[in-house]
């Protein structure tokens, strides 16, 4: 992958980060939400840190 392509899929996977954040935010704000629904998000949030800091490295963009 060329580093423009890298780019656009950091900004994709960052777009999918922020997503998952604004939505676990709102069940938190709702106090009542299923804890297995939680912890799915959480997960999915992390994996995408996860790779997005990959991609990054890979770049060289510590």
């Amino acid at each position: 992958m060329n580093d423009s392509s890298l780019n656009a899929h950091i900004g994709s996977l960052e777009e999918k980060h922020e997503a998952l954040k604004k939505e676990i935010a709102a069940l938190e704000s709702e106090k009542i939400y299923d804890d297995a629904q939680m912890s799915a998000l959480k997960r999915k949030k992390l994996h995408l840190k996860d790779e997005i800091e990959k991609y990054r490295t890979q770049l060289g963009e510590d």
